[in-house]
């Protein structure tokens, strides 16, 4: 009797074990897990543990940082601004080495952010990270986040 073996033929035509895309999942939902309790401590230390050195961070954040250097950045400026920032995880899709979460966030602007004082007004927008693995880890992150809409919210365009 044979036994089945999940695995999977990615597009690039390598072979992957089907636990793979869980095992990512399950490491961008403790990600998630770290961002929302607001703690810099906390996410500091899990973006250590989860977040490759010199992971590949491509989204729409003005800085000269790269690296998780630059992820823990944006946690500090977003903190900094919205105290009360929550990611609500809408949807996760999980295919080989790529996770990709489709998020609504919500905060009120209490501190300096972009170089605007704070207003007082509350945001809500959307995004989109896709997070690639590699070793376990995130190696890549690509981010599309409707800063139009953040911006608008916050009076800073019309």
């Amino acid at each position: 009797m044979s036994k089945l073996v999940g695995i999977r033929i990615n597009l690039r035509g390598s072979r992957m074990p089907a636990d793979e895309a869980a095992r990512n999942k399950a490491t961008a939902a403790r990600f998630h897990d770290a961002v929302s309790t607001r703690n810099p401590e906390i996410i500091s230390k899990t973006i250590d543990e989860l977040v490759a050195p010199d992971v590949l961070f491509h989204a729409p954040v003005p800085m000269g940082m790269t690296g998780a250097q630059a992820l823990k950045q944006v946690w500090t400026v977003l903190l900094r601004a919205f105290p009360d920032v929550h990611v609500e995880v809408e949807d996760v899709i999980a295919e080989g080495d790529k996770v990709v979460a489709r998020n609504t966030v919500t905060g009120t602007h209490r501190g300096e952010y972009r170089g605007m004082p704070p207003t007082g007004r509350s945001v809500t927008y959307g995004e989109i990270f896709v997070f690639r693995f590699e070793g376990g880890r995130i190696a890549e992150i690509w981010g599309v986040v409707d800063v139009f809409s953040q911006l608008r919210q916050l009076g800073a365009v019309s």
